[in-house]
């Protein structure tokens, strides 16, 4: 009897030891809106996870459902994940927002961290990239690359960040090609190759020589390869199985030092709700190889863009800039502020078309 009491005991203890022990692992959650192996903004989410891993070893546990659609599955998903232990959530779309803020409200002692929204609470922070900077980049090569002067571009939903990335796009594809002319074809999705595929052919068929987009998936850097004269860029990373075709640079998210960062503030007790929107000075937005395609001097251009913007000497939004209407938004020299540029609601002087509701 004494034996069997002795057991007991050990196991209780044993038992008490390891819930310590899976106390004391911060357990982090990701809610993806695609699926991990989308080729370009989940996957860069998910390389953020996995360096989070790599950074804190045991002293971690990471989990991710990924494919999660915007609305109420991602608040029964969120709602979950704290239910399972969770101590920081990352959820990584803007169509999350609502559903993050509901849920935090239910679960006060877990951290979430929202991407590309705007809506905090005690224990919800906000976090973005200023993808304009790359966008007025990748603006300046298209408007010295196209021939036809037709520049495509497929936006997911008319939000202030899409529309923040056209204006970029344009503003500097115009400056350097007076006679450039934007196409958009909205998909009214994130990730759906099929969709995205079919954007992309409706904008060759209507002359576009250059493609953007602003989807995650690498359709529309196929449905360029098959058309074979027009060139595009990556989205969200790198997108590199296209970059001996279509594929001349491409705007790459680095989301693992924020994803490290928060982490460890959660681990030593110093997480705040705070609001991040870094660019590529701070290194959350980079710009992917430049290949041979484009022009030397070109690249050098866009080169020297991007230093002149990563050390703060050029912000994409300087005027003189006037809005769709002709209304005078910038003066000469004038920066856009940041209460603008995050509720962009207007199209830049020059574009054409309506912006849906």
């Amino acid at each position: 009897m004494k034996l069997i009491k002795y057991l007991s005991t050990a196991a209780l203890a044993l038992g008490m030891a390891t819930g310590a022990m899976a106390q004391d692992k911060l357990k982090v959650g990701f809610v993806y809106v695609g699926p991990v192996g989308d080729g370009g903004w989940t996957y860069e989410h998910d390389k953020g996870r996995q360096a989070v891993e790599a950074e804190f070893g045991d002293k971690v546990e990471t989990v991710f459902v990924e494919s999660v659609p915007e609305g109420p599955d991602a608040e029964r998903v969120m709602t979950q994940m704290a239910l399972d232990g969770a101590d920081l959530i990352f959820t990584t779309s803007f169509g999350f927002m609502d559903p993050t803020i509901n849920v935090a409200a239910k679960f006060p002692d877990v951290k979430f961290e929202h991407a590309t929204g705007y809506k905090r609470a005690d224990n919800v922070s906000t976090y973005s990239a200023r993808f304009y900077e790359g966008r007025a980049i990748q603006g300046h090569i298209a408007g010295k690359m196209t021939e036809s002067n037709i520049v495509g571009y497929i936006g997911s939903y008319p939000i202030p960040e899409v529309i923040r990335g056209i204006n970029s796009a344009f503003i500097h594809a115009r400056k350097v090609n007076p006679d450039v002319e934007f196409k958009i074809v909205w998909a009214y999705t994130w990730f759906d190759p099929a969709k995205e595929a079919d954007a992309a052919k409706v904008l060759i068929e209507q002359g576009a020589d250059v493609i953007f987009q602003h989807t995650d998936s690498t359709a529309p850097l196929a449905a360029a390869a098959e058309a074979g004269n027009v060139i595009g860029f990556g989205q969200a990373s790198d997108m590199s199985e296209y970059a001996d075709g279509p594929r001349v640079s491409s705007i790459i998210d680095d989301w693992a030092p924020y994803y490290i960062d928060r982490t460890r503030a959660v681990m030593d007790g110093t997480w705040e709700s705070t609001d991040t929107w870094d660019g590529i000075g701070p290194g959350m937005v980079g710009i992917g190889e430049i290949t041979d395609r484009v022009p030397a001097d070109v690249k050098a251009e866009a080169l020297a863009m991007k230093e002149a913007i990563a050390a703060g000497e050029y912000h994409p939004f300087t005027g003189p800039l006037n809005k769709q209407d002709g209304s005078a938004w910038l003066a000469e020299g004038e920066v856009a502020d940041d209460g603008t540029l995050l509720g962009m609601d207007f199209y830049v002087e020059g574009l054409e078309g309506t912006i849906p509701n």
